[in-house]
């Protein structure tokens, strides 16, 4: 009787350890569930963002709006699920997204190696560039390396334009300017505004959404002789997500109909889209 129960327990402990290495991934004992399967059992896609024109902002009926917002929604309704936005802190974005507090990051995020490492990134939707911003009367001279030399010069935290600015390839144009982060690009806009900084370096698709005739930065301009660190936009999800695979094929979807031109050229933004 003892070893019927010997063998009885050894085979419910061998039964245990495989299931416990099978719930383990390649990332330390991180679990393997799916992460596709976790969203559509919950039936949203937590989108975390910042709110930036065109991107995602509220219009003037109070409502959120955007390229990005029609865009993720056009996503999540291929993907059977739908789109929940949520405002986070650029800075603190990727534990946001680890602690699954959001789904994903889908706000003008930069494509960068070091990304790339720590989290899966869809294929690129969207080119960008860093642009200069300044009060409008200032934009000529402005343009001029060490121009900048002794001014104010802010960006938003952990920001492609923060790295522009401390990047020692444009050590002429900020290497002896004061710079000072700020905690979102719509804060960025406003210092130059209000003259507390005299220049800000954005992503050029905000200028195009934020600096038009009739905004509130409408005395505002793009230096658009000088530009920093092309670069391109991409979704973040958890590493190893494989949600990523279906958000591509779903923009390359979105992309045959013509349903992302569509939505692009709405905005302003035709130009800009990776095909």
């Amino acid at each position: 009787m003892k070893k019927i129960l010997s063998a009885v327990l050894a085979v419910v402990m061998l039964i245990s350890v495989v299931g416990i290495f099978a719930a383990c991934s390649k990332n330390g004992g991180e679990t393997s569930e799916s992460d596709l399967a976790y969203v559509q059992g919950k039936g949203t896609l937590k989108i975390g963002i910042t709110y930036f024109e065109p991107m995602d902002y509220i219009d003037e009926n109070g409502e959120l709006t955007g390229f990005e917002v029609e865009f993720g929604k056009a996503v999540c309704e291929k993907l059977g699920v739908t789109a929940e936005f949520q405002e986070i802190s650029w800075e603190a974005k990727e534990t946001e997204l680890s602690a699954k507090n959001i789904d994903c990051i889908w706000n003008g995020l930069t494509i960068t190696p070091e990304r790339q490492e720590a989290m899966s990134i869809s294929n690129p939707y969207m080119n960008n560039k860093q642009v200069l911003i300044c009060k409008a009367e200032n934009a000529e001279a402005f343009a001029q390396p060490g121009a900048l030399d002794g001014k104010t010069v802010v960006a938003e935290k952990e920001s492609a334009g923060e790295e522009a600015i401390l990047d020692e390839a444009y050590a002429n144009y900020f290497g002896k300017a004061n710079y000072v982060a700020v905690s979102a690009m719509k804060d960025a806009m406003m210092e130059v505004k209000s003259g507390t900084a005299d220049a800000a370096v954005i992503d050029y698709v905000t200028g195009i959404g934020s600096l038009k005739t009739g905004s509130d930065y409408a005395d505002l301009a793009i230096i658009d002789s000088v530009s920093f660190a092309d670069e391109q936009y991409g979704i973040a999800f958890r590493q190893g997500s494989d949600i990523t695979p279906e958000v591509n094929k779903a923009i390359a979807e979105l992309i045959a109909d013509g349903t992302l031109d569509k939505i692009a050229e709405k905005y302003g933004l035709a130009e800009q889209l990776v095909k």
